[in-house]
């Protein structure tokens, strides 16, 4: 490997994990910043965080694409560099914010330049000899999980010291790592591989349409998309629910996620590897189902510390089944058709993320409201494991069919 090669990798694995670091670094303050602009209670911060999580993921959802086209006509470097400097905006109005609205700005352009992944991932294609692509694109996973531990543990002992500071740490970071590609990274992409700009390839919805060719892996899709959803009840609740549950500190709340990165981290990236193949897809599908079942009324009851510890560790290891449907999917498509189908996916998935914070955080606000009559902080979880139980369901009669054909 070339020294302007493991350049560029190191660049795009660092892309990648002050990315994620980022995000997650932001996770633990996020209640009490908004708490702190609206003048309001946790639940009515829950509100606004599950609406600015939907406001970025649906903004990504449209330029996500977008990006990845214009990095395809322009190339990888500036597209990297732009959106390097986005997340830096971001990241800095975020935490100066004197107004609930300059946060939902900072997420509109986040998400408008929240294509990093995307194009990282094209950057890497683009430099790497087929022996070594598998392995350099491994580099993409091992950023995200070290991402997700070091972000929240870090966003939670800085949090400490002020809700504002992990956002300035956070826009340092990014702002760091754009002079770094700016000075040292050359393009990956050659001109003579360049194709031109077209808005009809940059049509995320278009995606959807395309699976409408695989009728018979319907009852999967819509196993994805209600496993999905059914995580918001963790990703998009956990800071206010262990706040208003146990009273934890942003650092309490950082160490926690910290823990349940760690756990994702040694589960997806290891024991994954050796549960599936010893299992088979169909068992890890409905293992994975069961223990989504579970976990999430564990955490809704979860009443000491100790017991939402102990019900996610059930909840990591219910993993499995995201990537054995996905396999069973593609062993289920032709080999030329295996792109189509990925994209599909993903599609699906980035629905989810648009549909899940505002309905999760939506119940945990209505639930925790002291004007309510019934009060029920674990309800996000609760609905999760009805849609995960739908999923068991359906994932079951598609086993059933399958074995009649």
């Amino acid at each position: 490997m070339s020294v302007s090669t493991s350049k560029s990798l190191f660049f795009i694995f660092l892309t990648v994990l002050i990315d994620v670091i980022g995000l997650g670094i932001i996770i633990p303050v996020m209640p009490k910043l908004i708490e702190e602009l609206i003048g309001g209670t946790l639940s009515d911060a829950s509100r606004y965080g599950g609406l600015l999580m939907f406001c970025y993921a649906l903004t990504q959802f449209f330029f996500a694409s977008v990006l990845g086209n214009l990095s395809d006509r322009f190339g990888r470097r500036p597209i990297l560099l732009i959106s390097l400097l986005g997340f830096s905006i971001n990241y800095l109005l975020m935490g100066l914010a004197p107004t609930i609205l300059w946060l939902f700005i900072g997420r509109f352009i986040a998400g408008i330049t929240g294509a990093s992944y995307t194009v990282a991932a094209a950057f890497i294609a683009d430099i790497s000899s087929q022996e070594k692509k598998a392995q350099n694109f491994g580099l993409l996973g091992a950023a995200f999980g070290l991402g997700f531990i070091v972000g929240p543990l870090l966003g939670g002992l800085l949090g400490h010291y002020g809700a504002r500071i992990p956002f300035y740490a956070a826009a340092i970071l990014s702002f760091l790592n754009f002079l770094y590609g700016y000075f040292l990274i050359p393009e990956s992409l050659q001109k003579d591989n360049r194709r031109p700009f077209k808005w009809r390839n940059a049509n995320p919805v278009g995606a959807f349409k395309q699976l409408a060719k695989y009728p018979h892996l319907k009852q999967l899709f819509f196993c994805i998309f209600l496993i999905n959803i059914a995580s918001h009840a963790v990703q998009s609740t956990w800071s206010y629910y262990t706040m208003e549950r146990y009273q934890w500190d942003e650092r309490m709340v950082g160490i926690s996620l910290g823990f349940v990165g760690a756990l994702v981290a040694v589960v997806q990236a290891g024991l994954i590897r050796i549960i599936i193949p010893k299992l088979g897809l169909e068992k890890s599908i409905l293992i994975g189902c069961g223990l989504y079942m579970i976990s999430m009324p564990l955490m809704g009851m979860a009443f000491a510390p100790w017991l939402i510890f102990l019900a996610i560790v059930p909840y990591v290891f219910a993993g499995i089944a995201g990537p054995a449907i996905q396999s069973l999917i593609s062993n289920e498509t032709p080999s030329n058709e295996q792109g189509q189908i990925q994209g599909g996916l993903t599609s699906i998935i980035s629905l989810t993320a648009i549909i899940g914070p505002p309905v999760m955080s939506w119940l945990f606000a209505h639930f925790t409201d002291k004007k309510e009559a019934l009060y029920l902080p674990g309800a996000p979880f609760y609905l999760g494991f009805i849609l995960t139980a739908i999923s068991f369901i359906i994932a079951c009669f598609f086993f059933k069919n399958k074995k009649k054909r």
